[in-house]
């Protein structure tokens, strides 16, 4: 057997970086250092390391694959290992992507790691660095009081894994689960980020607690009280939760993730109709248990990073999500997150860019929901622009969405999207009526559930639930 002893550098600086390393030996054997730390999630297997690593392998042609986050080129090595001695080889990682450039900072909103993990300080520290966030955020949770390895940590900034180019958050999901189908999803989940103290209680319900747990308080009773804090409040993942709309349409959300921790239509298409309904609501997004996909949400500080305006940037929705592609779009020279003021009928000058690792094959301009332009390229672009005119004559948004035909190493497909930019031309767009009454529908049903099917520890308790709904009822109905 030999040994392969690797070094990897950054190409520009020829310094050593840390990065995730697949080693393939002749016979289609992954080796990995006894001790490593192995990547969770799908697709291809890695093995963490920091800088420089060695294995044993087997005599023939192996391959050794090494990436670093997604603004960094992969880069895949063919060594020729002897029967015995030992081989080096260098490895040069070079960057494609230099966000921090123009103020975009990558971050993971979204992040738990469960009972099984052994060695969760270890994983925490080489994730957020391999993966190149600006901002980790991993929140506690609660399902029956299971002894999910990062509820260890204590609620806020945590300084030991916090620099001047990176923060690291705990942060909170609280959240509510049903029962008997369609509301099987109950009130839903939401996203604390920076708080200074836990929100109580963190869940709530049968499913989740204790049996005879109540469903209450609501999510967004402790969206206000996350608030009040100084937090901010991001729907994650759970797009049919019976809160969604709710919490959306009384102003207790600062963004909405999507895609959390893959592509999941529920989210996609709720998000649409809710700014349809004229609901400004930045794209966030993050991979839920462990780093199990490429997702990251960039956000523009308009200034120096920190983890005070990176939070000023995403609560402005000058954002994108992604798991590899840059995005950006102006409308009438505006930013995503803004509003163009047409004072009535006018025209839209849109213009999406974007610049990619792998290949790009479509791009699309979304007015609406609506796809009014698109190209394709059948062999694929790694960088260029799509540009529209469209004459308006009510209310909206737009934004734009890349998708690529090549799949990553956890086997997602490629894609980004950008969060909104807003007009104003002073009348109701036309697809809002059919988004209200989608919404309304929707909180009959949720009234009917609570009625016959939440458990509440007496009837004011059930009433504070079914008046919140109500205002939200009332909310919907005075945006026609």
């Amino acid at each position: 057997m030999g040994i392969l002893h690797g070094t990897i550098v950054d190409a520009d600086t020829n310094q050593p970086i840390n990065a995730k390393v697949h080693v393939l030996t002749s016979s289609g054997r992954f080796c990995h250092p006894d001790d490593a730390m192995l990547k969770r999630g799908p697709g291809t297997p890695f093995f963490f390391c920091e800088g420089s690593f060695e294995v044993t392998t087997n005599r023939g042609r192996t391959d050794v694959l090494v990436e670093r986050g997604t603004e960094y080129e992969p880069n895949r090595v063919v060594v020729d290992m002897p029967a015995k001695g030992a081989k080096d080889v260098e490895i040069k990682l070079k960057r494609w992507y230099h966000p921090q450039d123009q103020n975009w900072y990558p971050g993971n909103t979204h992040i738990h790691y469960d009972e099984k993990e052994t060695r969760p300080d270890d994983r925490l520290a080489i994730d957020s660095s391999v993966e190149g966030y600006n901002v980790t955020v991993v929140s506690v949770l609660d399902r029956r009081q299971l002894p999910y390895a990062s509820n260890k940590y204590p609620i806020g900034v945590m300084n030991e894994f916090t620099t001047a180019h990176h923060v690291l958050d705990i942060g909170e999901e609280n959240r509510h689960y049903g029962e008997n189908s369609p509301w099987g999803m109950g009130y839903g989940h939401v996203m604390f980020l920076k708080l200074r103290n836990l929100v109580q209680p963190v869940s709530r319900g049968h499913i989740l607690t204790a049996q005879f747990d109540p469903d209450y308080p609501p999510l967004c009773f402790c969206c206000d009280e996350a608030r009040e804090q100084g937090g901010i409040v991001i729907w994650c993942h759970n797009g049919k939760g019976l809160e969604a709309p709710i919490a959306a349409v009384l102003g207790k959300l600062d963004a909405f993730n999507l895609f959390d921790p893959f592509w999941a239509d529920p989210e996609y298409e709720i998000w649409y109709k809710l700014l349809n309904c004229g609901i400004h609501l930045p794209a966030s997004t993050g991979t839920d248990w462990f780093v199990c996909s490429n997702n990251r949400v960039y956000v523009n500080t308009k200034a120096e990073f920190s983890y005070e305006s990176w939070i000023d940037g995403m609560k402005s929705g000058n954002t994108f999500i992604t798991n590899s592609p840059a995005l950006d779009l102006r409308v009438n020279d505006h930013e995503m997150g803004q509003t163009v003021d047409l004072g009535g009928a006018g025209g839209l000058d849109i213009e999406g860019t974007f610049t990619s690792y792998y290949p790009i094959h479509r791009i699309e301009v979304i007015h609406n929901g609506h796809v009014v332009h698109a190209e394709s390229w059948p062999e694929g672009k790694r960088d260029g622009n799509i540009r529209h005119k469209l004459n308006v004559e009510r209310d909206g948004w737009i934004a734009v969405r890349a998708w690529g035909d090549h799949r990553d190493s956890f086997d997602q497909s490629i894609y980004a999207h950008s969060s909104p930019v807003y007009f104003d031309c002073g009348v109701q767009p036309a697809e809002r009526e059919a988004a209200v009454q989608h919404f309304l529908k929707g909180i009959e049903d949720s009234l009917s559930w609570i009625d016959d099917y939440g458990r509440y520890s007496n009837d004011q308790q059930r009433e504070d639930v079914k008046e919140l709904f109500r205002k939200g009822k009332e909310a919907y109905s005075a945006l026609l």
